[in-house]
């Protein structure tokens, strides 16, 4: 009967008409769908083919989805139209649309092909009672969108996002979390170092992604608007005990923000037509939904939105106007609302026989409530990272502890540290305090918490313990009482087997840590006059083990091994950094020429002479092209290791040195059989091959071909 009521639709939405007739069978249509998308939200959505849905499949295969955006539209192509659509029949069209872009991509790859289509709708976001289905509608579009929309495209953007009160904002916030950030990238071959920087090379002018970021800071009011989002507190009832089973219960059920949005609409809906409030159960029908709706439902909502208010913030920190955002964000006291809200969040640890330890690659279901306190800390993170504003991270008795360390030290104390204004700060050090829910005092914590986590938790994911390793090795570095704290924990042989094991179960997580111990040694052993870190440095087992050249060089065999110019991703590049840090220390020692060799032997010995020198000088060539233009790169290099860049790109010109006379030079420890240093992948052939290709040509012809 699909086909019958769409010709119905069609003949009864004519200019003349007063769609009187046509809502009726809109709506009929829109019962036929729904309950298509209901079953498909509700049900396995990896199992769904759209062949279960026959009504949607029927609906848009007879013109159904066209008859509706050219409803839509109309108003937009001609003026001739009356009388005007009434605001429950576009809610009407925009629900069923959703419904057959729920239950057929299709449907929503067609719609997002159409930009004037797309545009369009933000017009009916001007309207209260249509923004939600729109909004909604909209997300989902652009979801599937293969170029990203300008946001600048969409008419009077900034009087639009000016007339939204403070809960439209932050469901538009979904809209915008897809428009200012950068395409997925993946894991695949697409998306390598080498890739994008060739991609970099062709596209110089701005991506979509900073152009609409760009714009959205251009709209006043914005950024202050989103930090009082940010800073909202959530409902007081969250501090119940109740609250949080009663919001995991919710939560179980709703697993779609189109059903919490509908829910909380309709309660909107009824409460504006209502007040009563009665608890007698033969009223209860006359109470608003509002009022009938669990409170943890309520803050669920809020939760939600939260989540991408926190995110948009995270993004327009870490895009190219992060300055002029660090400084609006100061300007509308970011930190101290951030401050509240976190005193609000109850930071606990998770018991509960149903919570969902997430492994490798695994898609996310957490709660709202989990995804919020993500959020919110990579909010925190996107903050402080590389910028003054990490010290707001830290209490009073932190600071005043950063201060004593560098008076004893006899060395002056950073300039953003004294001027921290030290009653405007996130103290983190309540949350491990809520986490580890002992007596031990938070110095404890820092001292054998991370271990604990490495060696005895038994815990086997990469994203976890490369976090673990990275926050290791940077309270380590160069500290000589934390290899001696260290000592004290790993204090048996199996232990200490435990946290190599897990060191070598992935260099690619790990190679920071071997870093910061590779750069530890070296400054430790230079301290040699210091009583304490001679005696650390005899007694600790993990410096004794690094000592070990042969250590040393089962590292660096590895760290060269597991990655190549093809495979270079942001994530394992650290790999081909801390080989790096390996040579330069020993080339300062005047030892390069053994690890070179040592490189050497290490292929005959595995019976493939040239694979890892070869590859490392190929590695060499791309480093150089990469961080000589990426000026915030470099600087991480040298501040991370307190190695001058120009001794960076002074040992690796060595390296890749032609002269195969010099015992410093990759090439020289490279049998001219085995040779592969002509194949320059980034499009330039390599000196010694334009040298050897010159002497041929002028021997066979006698004429030089430069000439």
């Amino acid at each position: 009967g699909i086909p019958v009521l769409l010709q119905e639709l069609y003949e009864s939405s004519h200019l003349n008409s007063d769609y009187t007739r046509t809502h009726i069978v809109l709506k009929e249509l829109s019962s036929l769908l729904s309950m298509e998308a209901m079953s498909f939200v509700t049900e396995d959505r990896k199992t769904a083919q759209e062949s279960t849905f026959p009504n949607t499949y029927t609906f848009d295969l007879f013109g159904g989805v066209d008859l509706l955006v050219e409803l839509l539209m109309r108003p937009s192509l001609t003026t001739l139209q009356k009388p005007k659509m009434n605001d429950d029949l576009v809610k009407d069209c925009l629900s069923v649309l959703y419904n057959c872009c729920i239950c057929t991509e299709g449907v929503t790859k067609s719609l997002a092909s159409r930009d004037d289509f797309v545009l369009f709708l933000f017009t009916f976001m001007t309207n209260k009672k249509t923004f939600l289905q729109t909004a909604t509608l909209i997300e989902d579009i652009l979801g599937v969108k293969k170029e990203m929309i300008q946001l600048e495209w969409i008419p009077n953007l900034s009087g639009l996002v000016q007339s939204f009160d403070q809960q439209q904002l932050a469901n538009f916030c979904r809209i915008l979390s897809v428009t200012i950030s950068e395409p997925d990238v993946g894991n695949d071959d697409k998306h390598t170092l080498l890739a994008k920087n060739a991609q970099q090379k062709r596209n110089t002018s701005p991506s979509r992604a900073e152009v609409n970021q760009v714009t959205l800071l251009n709209i006043p009011g914005f950024i202050e608007r989103l930090c009082k989002l940010a800073t909202r507190k959530v409902s007081e009832a969250t501090g119940t005990s109740n609250f949080l089973q009663e919001l995991e219960e919710w939560y179980t059920w709703l697993d779609n923000t189109l059903v919490l949005d509908a829910l909380m609409q309709i309660a909107t809906d009824e409460a504006e037509h209502s007040s009563t409030e009665s608890s007698d159960e033969s009223t209860l029908a006359t109470i608003p939904l509002r009022h009938r709706l669990p409170q943890s439902m309520k803050i669920v909502h809020e939760i939600m939105y939260k989540v991408e208010v926190l995110y948009v913030l995270c993004v327009l920190l870490m895009g190219r106007q992060r300055n002029q955002v660090h400084k609006m964000l100061a300007e509308f006291r970011l930190i101290p609302g951030l401050n509240n809200l976190f005193e609000k969040l109850i930071w606990r640890k998770y018991t509960t026989s149903n919570h969902v330890v997430h492994g490798q690659n695994e898609n996310c279901d957490c709660s709202p409530e989990i995804s919020f306190k993500i959020q919110f800390l990579r909010l925190l993170q996107s903050f402080s990272d590389h910028h003054e504003n990490k010290y707001l991270l830290l209490n009073a008795q932190e600071l005043n502890e950063l201060s004593a360390i560098s008076l004893k030290a006899n060395i002056p104390e950073v300039e953003a540290l004294v001027n921290t204004d030290r009653n405007i700060r996130i103290c983190l050090v309540c949350v491990f305090k809520e986490f580890s829910r002992t007596a031990r005092l938070f110095l404890q914590v820092r001292r054998w918490h991370i271990l604990f986590c490495i060696i005895d938790s038994g815990c086997k994911s990469r994203d976890v313990l490369q976090s673990y390793f990275d926050l290791l090795g940077e309270l380590m570095k160069f500290n000589i009482d934390a290899f001696k704290r260290f000592n004290k924990y790993v204090n048996t042989e199996e232990k200490f087997q435990v946290f190599l094991t897990q060191i070598n179960s992935s260099l690619v997580d790990s190679n920071m840590l071997v870093r910061c111990i590779v750069l530890s040694l070296d400054r430790f052993e230079s301290q040699t006059e210091d009583v304490k870190v001679v005696e650390v440095l005899s007694e600790c087992c993990l410096l004794s083990y690094m000592a070990r050249v042969e250590n040393r060089l089962s590292f660096l065999f590895r760290l060269v091994n597991i990655i190549n110019v093809q495979t270079l991703t942001q994530e394992n590049v650290s790999c081909l950094n801390t080989s790096l840090v390996v040579l330069m220390l020993a080339r300062r020692r005047g030892k390069l020429p053994f690890y070179l060799n040592a490189l050497r032997e290490k292929e005959y010995a595995e019976k493939y002479p040239g694979c890892l020198l070869n590859n490392f000088h190929n590695l060499l060539r791309f480093w150089q092209h990469h961080y000589l233009n990426k000026d915030k790169d470099s600087t991480c290099l040298e501040n991370s290791s307190c190695i001058p860049f120009s001794f960076w790109k002074e040992t690796v010109s060595v390296l890749l040195g032609e002269d195969r006379t010099c015992p410093c030079a990759i090439i020289s420890y490279i049998d001219e059989p085995y040779m592969e240093l002509d194949r320059d992948l980034l499009g330039l052939p390599s000196p010694s091959f334009i040298e050897r290709e010159r002497i041929t040509w002028t021997a066979q012809s006698g004429a030089d071909p430069l000439t």
